[in-house]
């Protein structure tokens, strides 16, 4: 994680996707601040990559600070060309979101 709220993950972004639904759902908007607590060991002041699906945080809290991030990137919804079969098959809430796309 950096000290703009950019975060590093396993890299299989379940936390974009839980994001950009609750974003689809409207529990999710602008004005929600976003707080992930970490080591200090976690946070570096290097750049870190981003992609089109990720989100950055608002705040970052370790055990000796807390880092106000600026200007955070939230994504508009989920990307579904981005999402592979097999994962939202294996991801129960993307597969009914699908689902009812697909009838509407």
């Amino acid at each position: 994680m950096n000290r703009h709220g950019v975060r590093l993950g396993k890299g299989a972004g379940y936390s974009d996707i839980e994001v950009a639904l609750l974003q689809e759902a409207g529990l999710v908007g602008p004005e929600t601040t976003i707080v992930t607590t970490v080591h200090d060991l976690q946070v570096t002041d290097d750049d870190l990559p981003e992609t089109t699906h990720d989100f950055s945080v608002d705040i970052v809290v370790t055990p000796t600070t807390v880092i106000r991030c600026d200007e955070p990137r939230r994504p508009h919804g989920l990307l579904w060309d981005d999402l592979p079969t097999d994962k939202i098959a294996a991801i129960p809430a993307l597969a009914a979101r699908l689902r009812r796309q697909r009838v509407t």
